[in-house]
């Protein structure tokens, strides 16, 4: 009689082991949360409150002293139809045209050129990034001199190369060149900082083969340097888009003394009234804090749609 093999037992499956919680959780590290605290409360304090309160702001009508009056969405529709407003955004790109294209082709080529071998490299890098960290406002009047009708240096330097005067503060397109001229001497150099340290990151066996393979100076810049900084370009291109269109001590500076009509105007036919000028100009000066609410979030929704045309043309030529 034939006999039947045993089955095998079917393997025995081991539940996982419950998972062990930390004794005490957060409060085994409360010293370190503490330690961080500074910030967020700072933040929360100085920073989201404030937005908040600015975001709850733009739907009433305030004086800053009587009580608040509650007018939905009148603002945004009102600031949508504003050609005051319309007006300033006009001349806050154009000034941001004017001053960030120069401001960085300059910045790349002093870049490149502070990454060739050349003594005193060092004394180069501050004396290019000295102007960031320089007053604003110390120079914005030293500017003011510089473009003054009468005794300025650029108009001395138009006599003696025997042409007219320009009455750069007084005109609506020397005022945008004379804030142009100021933004691009004040960010040149940071910049040439940020593409230095891009270009320090591109192998030299890439150059040293482009040499091997007889490609002059414009073919190792347009081939290989360009388009390795690419990112840097695009961190370039944003911040100073970011910075450019909150554009306001240096327009305010300039052309406080150039009209009587507000502090906040942009002197003559408000051709430097930038973006945040305006805002100044309509919650300060007109005491209308909430319509200067609806005027800033209407700065913050063009400063992101610039900034995300920038960044999708940069990053649509890189896939190219």
């Amino acid at each position: 009689m034939a006999t039947v093999p045993a089955l095998d037992k079917p393997p025995v499956v081991l539940a996982d082991p419950p998972a062990v919680r930390p004794r005490n959780g957060w409060r085994k590290y409360w010293h370190l949360y503490a330690a961080i605290s500074p910030f967020y409360l700072l933040f929360i304090a100085f920073g989201l409150i404030p937005v908040g309160f600015s975001l709850y702001l733009s739907f009433h009508r305030w004086d800053g002293l009587g009580s608040m009056e509650w007018a939905g969405l009148s603002q945004y529709q009102y600031l949508v139809s504003d050609s005051d407003f319309w007006s300033s955004i006009g001349n806050t790109i154009i000034i941001w045209a004017l001053a960030t294209f120069p401001m960085i082709f300059l910045a790349m080529v002093t870049a490149v050129m502070l990454n060739a071998a050349v003594r005193f490299k060092n004394v180069y890098r501050f004396a290019y990034f000295l102007p960031n960290v320089t007053s604003v406002v110390a120079i914005a009047i030293v500017f003011g001199s510089v473009f003054s009708t009468n005794f300025g240096l650029v108009n001395a330097l138009l006599q003696a190369a025997g042409l007219d005067q320009v009455a750069w503060l007084n005109t609506p397109w020397g005022i945008k060149v004379a804030i142009a001229t100021l933004m691009t001497w004040q960010w040149v150099g940071y910049n040439a900082i940020i593409f230095l340290a891009g270009l320090q990151t591109i192998p030299s066996e890439l150059y040293e083969a482009a040499r091997m393979d007889g490609a002059g100076p414009l073919q190792t810049f347009f081939r290989i340097t360009l388009p390795l900084l690419r990112p840097t370009l695009l961190f370039v291109l944003v911040v100073s888009t970011v910075t450019g269109l909150q554009s306001f001590t240096e327009a305010q500076v300039l052309l406080q003394n150039t009209s009587n009509d507000s502090t906040f105007s942009g002197g003559p036919d408000h051709a430097g009234r930038t973006m945040v000028l305006y805002f100044f100009q309509q919650t300060f000066d007109n005491n209308d804090f909430g319509y200067g609410a609806a005027v800033a979030w209407g700065i913050f929704l063009v400063v992101v749609i610039f900034s995300i045309i920038n960044w999708r043309l940069v990053q649509r030529r890189d896939e190219d």
